[in-house]
C-alpha cells in the first residue's frame, strides 16, 4: 500500500458506522479524501464496501454536498446498490445526490443542459439499436451500397468504436475509412451525425462524446463542472474506454480529489473499448497519487487463490498485488483430463449430482465457459437426467435466434404443414418479400384450407405478386423441394449444413463481421455437430422439441451456466471451468491475430474465472473437440501449464475411468513461452476446408500406443529436421522439439505447435 499522503487516525470505537469492520487498506482508501487515489482492489477484497464507506464519509463529514460530488458507475445495478447501501449508513441525503449514475445517465443530464453547443435542443431523442439499424440502411442505400456485403450493423459497430474512442468524422482518415465499403467509412460517418443532427437526435455512444467535445471546446462549461465536484469517483477503472477516460480526465484536472477503484487484472472488456492502460497510467496521470491496494479476500480459500494468483503473474502489463486470505486452506484446485467434449459433460453432470445428493444445494453451482455454443452438451445432459438450471446472461442455447431460424428451416423440410415454421424464415434472411406479398400467400392458404408451403408454390402460377416477389419466393419454394429431396439421400446433419448454406442464412453472419455474429455463426455449427448424435433429422426435431417444452420457470435451485464474462462480480461456492484448451481458451482468434495484448487479457479472464470460487473449483480439459463437424486433436491451455503445482490435483482419464495420459505441468518450463511473448503462433484449429458446416462420419481418434503420452518425456523416435504426418496438418519438418512438445513447419498449414503423440514419422 503506498503511504497515505497524510497520518490516518487509529481505529476507535467512537468511529462512525461506516468505518467499523474495516481493515486498515479499506479504512485508508476511506479517509485518504484528498487528492488522486487508485484503490487497486483485488477479486473479492471488499472494495464496494470501501467504496460506499467513502461516499458516506464525504457526506458524513460535509465535507461535501451531495450535490457536489460525482459518482460514477458502469450499471445501472451498482449505482442503485450504492445510493441504497449509503442510505443505510448516513440516512436520507443521500436521495438529493443527482450526479451518481451511470456514464451515460450522468453524461446524458449534463447534455441536455448544453444542447445547443453541438446543434442539439434539450429535448433530444436518444435512438435504440433498431432506430440506429435503420437510419443507416437508408444512408447505405441512398449511397448505392451492397448492404448485403457492408451489413448496416458492421457500420454501426465500427461507428460505435469511433466513439469509444473520442473520434468525431473529421477524426476519421483514410486507414480507419477503408474498414467499411472501400473506403467510405468516414463519409457514411459524417452523414450519420448530420442525419442525427437534423433529427435533433443521438445515439448512446454521443452521449459522452458530445459532452467531450463540449469540454474542450467551452472553457467556461467546463470550468462550471470542475468548480461544482469538489469530488469524483469512479467504479471499475480498468473497464473505461478512450472517452470515459477523457472525459474524466478533463473533470478532474483542476480539483484532482479523484477516487478510482479497479483492478488491472480483471479488465476483460477491450472488445467493447475498454482499455487497461487507463488505469495502469493513473500514477502518470495524477503526478503523487496515493495508491493503495486491497489485498485480502473474504471470498476464496487460500489454494484457489494461489493458482489464480499463479496464473496472472504471468502477465507484463499489470501493477501487482498479492491476495491472501485467512480462511483454512481449502481443497486443492482440481484440473481434470477427460477424452471429448461429451465425456466432459458427463463427468461435470455426475458429480454435480453428486454434490447435489450430498446436501449442496445447486444455486451454489456454476459451470463457467468462454463461448456460448459451450453450453449445449451441459443442457443435454441437465435435461436427460432432470437437473435444473440455468442460463444467465443469454438464452438457452435452442432458445437462441439463429438456433430457432435454423431449426424452422428444418422443420419446414421435415413437415411441410408447418406454417410457423415457413412464417419464420420466408424472409430471413432478407429476400425482398414485403408483407403485403406475405399476406397474399396467407390469403390463399386460408381460402384454400392448405399449408403455407403449398399457398406460396401455388401463387406463383398468378400474377398476384410483383414479379420480384414471385422471384423471390419461387427460389425459396424451389430450395425447399430440392432438400426435401436430398433428405434421404443425405446425412441429416450434412444437409443441415447445406440448407444453412444455400439458404444464404451462413452468408447473412458472414458478411456481419461482428463478435457478435461470430458467436452466432459457433452456435450455428454445434447445432449441426449436435445433429450427429441423432438417427434421424426426426429423432433430433423431436429431442429439441421435449427440451423446449422443459419447464424453465421453476423456482427450484438451479445450477448456473454462463460465459466467464457474464460471471465477473459474481461467486459460487462450487465452480466448473470447462473446455481449457488451446484454440478455446484461450481463443483461437486471440492466438492468431491479439499478439501479446489479447493472450494477456485471455489470462486475466482466466484470472476472474478462478476467483469466482468460494471453496471448490475444478478445470477440466478434453483431448478431442468436434469442431465444424471434425474430431480435432487438442492440447490443454497454456494457463493449465501455468497453475502452481503446490496447489492443484491433477486427473486425466478417459471413459470408464481408465487412465489414459498425464501432463506433468512445470512451473519452470512453459511450453508456450514463445506465443506468449508473442513470437509464435502456438497450437490451435483451423476450420475445416469449405463450409464451416463440411461434416464427416462420426469418429473417434483411434487410441494406440502412439497416442500416449507420459509426461513431458518425448519421443525417442522423432529429431529435429525429421519429416512426419500429422492428421489434421498434413505433412511437415519438425523445427524444434521442447519434452513432448513440437515446433513442425507443415507445407500447407504453417507453423504449428503439436503433442508428439498426434505425429508419425513419414516415409514420403
Amino acid at each position: 500500500m503506498t503511504a497515505s499522503p497524510v497520518p490516518l487516525p487509529a481505529p476507535s470505537p467512537n468511529d462512525p458506522p461506516y468505518l467499523r469492520g474495516l481493515n486498515e487498506p479499506q479504512r485508508a482508501a476511506v479517509l485518504t479524501t484528498e487528492g488522486p487515489v487508485l484503490m487497486l482492489a483485488g477479486a473479492g477484497t471488499g472494495k464496494t464496501a470501501a467504496l460506499t464507506a467513502r461516499l458516506a464519509h464525504l457526506l458524513f463529514t460535509r465535507k461535501a454536498w451531495p450535490s457536489e460530488i460525482l459518482s460514477v458507475t458502469f450499471t445501472n445495478k451498482a449505482a442503485r446498490e450504492m445510493r441504497e447501501r449509503v442510505a443505510r449508513l448516513v440516512g436520507d441525503s443521500v436521495e438529493g445526490m443527482p450526479w451518481l449514475g451511470t456514464f451515460h445517465a450522468i453524461a446524458a443530464k449534463m447534455l441536455r443542459r448544453h444542447a445547443e453547443l453541438v446543434g442539439l435542443q434539450s429535448n433530444f431523442s436518444i435512438l435504440d439499436t433498431d432506430d440506429q439499424l435503420r437510419l443507416l440502411k437508408q444512408l447505405i442505400l441512398a449511397a448505392d451500397i451492397d448492404e448485403k456485403r457492408f451489413p448496416p450493423r458492421s457500420l454501426a459497430g465500427l461507428i460505435d468504436e469511433w466513439k469509444n474512442k473520442g473520434l468525431v468524422p473529421a477524426d476519421i482518415g483514410a486507414g480507419e475509412s477503408e474498414r467499411y465499403a472501400n473506403g467510405r467509412g468516414g463519409e457514411l460517418y459524417e452523414q450519420y451525425q448530420t442525419r442525427l443532427q437534423a433529427l435533433n437526435a443521438c445515439d448512446f455512444g454521443d452521449l459522452l462524446l458530445h459532452m467531450l467535445t463540449i469540454l474542450k471546446r467551452h472553457r467556461d462549461v467546463l470550468e462550471l463542472y470542475q468548480t461544482r465536484f469538489k469530488y469524483i469517483m469512479v467504479d471499475e477503472y480498468q473497464d473505461t474506454n478512450s472517452v470515459q477516460y477523457l472525459w474524466l480526465r478533463l473533470l478532474a484536472q483542476e480539483r484532482r480529489n479523484i477516487a478510482c477503484v479497479g483492478d488491472d487484472d480483471q479488465s476483460i472488456y477491450s472488445w467493447r473499448g475498454a482499455q487497461v492502460e487507463n488505469i495502469l497510467k493513473f500514477e502518470k496521470d495524477f503526478p503523487g497519487a496515493a495508491v493503495i491496494r486491497l489485498e485480502q479476500n473474504y471470498r476464496s480459500t487460500p489454494h484457489i487463490l494461489a493458482a489464480a494468483s499463479g496464473v496472472i503473474a504471468n502477465n507484463g502489463g499489470r501493477l501487482g498485488k498479492t491476495l491472501w486470505t485467512d480462511k483454512d486452506a481449502g481443497e486443492k484446485v482440481r484440473v481434470i483430463g477427460v477424452w471429448d467434449g461429451p465425456e466432459e459433460a458427463r463427468r461435470v453432470g455426475e458429480e454435480i449430482e453428486a454434490r447435489a445428493r450430498a446436501g449442496t444445494s445447486l444455486d451454489d453451482i456454476a459451470i463457467l465457459v468462454r463461448a456460448q455454443h459451450q453450453t449445449r452438451e451441459f443442457e443435454d445432459r441437465f435435461i436427460a437426467t432432470g437437473v435444473n438450471y440455468r442460463i444467465v446472461g443469454g438464452a438457452r442455447f435452442y432458445e437462441r435466434m439463429e438456433i430457432r431460424d435454423a431449426l424452422a428451416y428444418l422443420r419446414v423440410v421435415n413437415q411441410p404443414a408447418d406454417d410457423l415454421a415457413f412464417e419464420r424464415i420466408v424472409n430471413v434472411p432478407k429476400r425482398g418479400l414485403g408483407d403485403k406479398a406475405v399476406a397474399k400467400v396467407h390469403q390463399l392458404a386460408r381460402g384454400e384450407g392448405v399449408s403455407l408451403t403449398t399457398a406460396a408454390a401455388r401463387i406463383l402460377d398468378t400474377d398476384e405478386l410483383t414479379p420480384q416477389a414471385r422471384r423471390a419466393l419461387g427460389n425459396l419454394v424451389g430450395d425447399i423441394h430440392r432438400w426435401r429431396g436430398l433428405a434421404n439421400d443425405l446425412p441429416h446433419a450434412e444437409l443441415a449444413g447445406r440448407i444453412l448454406d444455400e439458404s444464404g442464412y451462413t452468408a447473412m453472419y458472414q458478411a456481419e463481421k461482428s463478435v457478435e455474429a461470430a458467436g452466432r455463426l459457433e452456435n450455428l455449427s454445434e447445432l449441426v455437430r449436435a445433429m450427429e448424435e441423432y438417427e434421424s433429422l426426426g429423432a433430433f426435431l423431436e429431442h429439441v422439441s421435449l427440451v423446449m417444452d422443459n419447464e424453465s420457470g421453476r423456482q427450484e435451485p438451479q445450477v448456473t451456466i454462463m460465459t466467464i464474462h457474464g460471471s465477473k462480480g459474481l461467486e459460487f461456492d462450487t465452480v466448473f471451468l470447462v473446455g481449457w484448451e488451446e484454440g478455446l481458451f484461450p481463443s483461437q482468434r486471440a492466438i492468431d491475430e491479439g499478439g501479446t495484448a489479447s493472450l494477456e487479457e485471455e489470462r486475466r479472464l482466466a484470472y476472474v474465472a478462478i476467483t469466482r470460487a468460494r471453496s471448490r473449483a475444478t478445470i477440466l480439459h478434453a483431448a478431442n473437440r468436434r469442431i465444424y463437424g471434425q474430431w480435432t486433436s487438442s492440447i490443454p491451455s497454456r494457463f493449465v501449464a501455468e497453475l502452481p503445482q503446490a496447489h492443484i490435483e491433477s486427473e486425466t482419464t478417459m471413459s470408464g475411468g481408465a487412465s489414459l495420459w498425464q501432463a506433468n505441468w512445470s512451473e519452470q518450463a512453459d511450453p508456450f513461452a514463445n506465443v506468449a511473448r508473442g513470437t509464435g503462433r502456438g497450437p490451435g484449429w483451423q476450420r475445416a476446408a469449405g463450409s464451416p458446416y463440411t461434416t464427416t462420419p462420426s469418429r473417434v481418434v483411434e487410441s494406440r500406443a502412439s497416442a500416449v503420452s507420459l509426461g513431458n518425456k518425448g519421443r525417442d523416435d522423432l529429431t529435429v529436421g525429421q519429416r512426419v504426418f500429422h492428421q489434421k496438418f498434413g505433412y511437415g519438418a519438425i523445427a524444434e522439439i521442447e519434452g513432448n512438445k513440437l515446433e513442425i513447419e507443415f507445407e500447407t498449414a504453417g507453423r504449428k505447435r503439436v503433442m508428439d503423440s498426434f505425429v508419425t514419422v513419414s516415409d514420403a
